[in-house]
């Protein structure tokens, strides 16, 4: 994991730059004291995670953060700061920072952010993997099985369930469907999830349209809940480790709008990505 840390205070970029590299959670590839020398490295380098101040005097890390995602929109983003003000917090996450730091520096604090921020970027590239993998025509049953069992079916399902019951999915009727389609995939060693959802109506007889309608109730209760959690307060431990498993960041961002009364519509669902995030989750959990 590539580490970039820019603080107008030398010695927390130092602490930092300790931190990350003894515990063995990365590699620091560039820090700075100058924001705008930091903006040009971090779009040259594009670091997978960038260690951000939020107070530094001649750029604030709002407009940093939000230049820098302009050009390079999958850097991911970790606000240091003293402040905790509520209205703060919700302007950094509008612009794409998901995790935060409180100074004073605390090792135990920044060990777990990094770990979960780290555990975020790992299971975003593991899905980007996966669909490379379906469009990929003509890849041996062999390899792919070897890809996708490396853990029993039974256990994987535990898994699922275990996340479809932190986003309160559980008591919905589209929720079933969601385990059946999950369980038919990882038994047959495919994550090919169009494939899975036409078989599993065919095989229940029902419209496929009915299945998905049922199916989209279910996810968007489970992002209305986790975005609830954000929302009433952003660091929530079930939010910070699971808003980002299964939605992406644009729809919880929505969602949170909506729930606050900022615009009219919640954020949209996407049903093929999200039972992917959950065989993903299922894999590398």
């Amino acid at each position: 994991m590539k580490y970039y840390i820019v603080d107008d205070s030398l010695s927390v970029v130092k602490i930092l730059n300790r931190i990350v590299e003894e515990q063995g959670l990365g590699e620091v590839t560039g820090i700075s004291t100058d924001p705008e020398k930091a903006l040009k490295e971090i779009i040259l380098e594009e670091p997978d995670i960038v260690l951000i101040d939020y107070l530094m005097p001649q750029m604030d890390g709002i407009s940093l953060v939000r230049q820098i995602r302009e050009v390079k929109p999958k850097v991911n983003f970790i606000m240091i700061s003293q402040v905790s003000d509520k209205e703060m917090v919700a302007e950094a996450y509008q612009v794409g920072v998901h995790f935060f730091i409180n100074k004073p520096i605390n090792l135990i604090e920044v060990i777990s952010v990094l770990q979960h921020i780290n555990e975020k970027v790992n299971l975003e590239n593991a899905l980007g993997g996966i669909r490379e993998i379906i469009q990929v025509k003509n890849v041996s049953e062999k390899k792919r099985s070897a890809d996708t069992n490396k853990k029993g079916s039974g256990s994987r399902v535990k898994e699922i369930k275990y996340l479809l019951g932190i986003l309160g999915m559980l008591g919905e009727s589209g929720t079933a469907d969601i385990l059946a389609i999950c369980e038919e995939r990882l038994q047959s060693h495919t994550t090919n999830v169009k494939e899975g959802i036409a078989l599993y109506c065919g095989k229940k007889a029902e419209d496929p349209k009915m299945v998905k309608q049922r199916i989209r109730r279910a996810v968007k209760r489970g992002l209305t809940n986790i975005a609830a959690m954000g929302v009433e307060d952003y660091y929530n431990e079930i939010f910070q480790n699971y808003h980002y498993v299964v939605f992406d960041f644009e729809s919880i961002r929505a969602e949170m709008d909506y729930i606050r009364g900022k615009r009219k519509d919640g954020g949209k669902t996407n049903i093929d990505k999200f039972i992917e995030g959950l065989l993903v989750f299922s894999e590398v959990k």
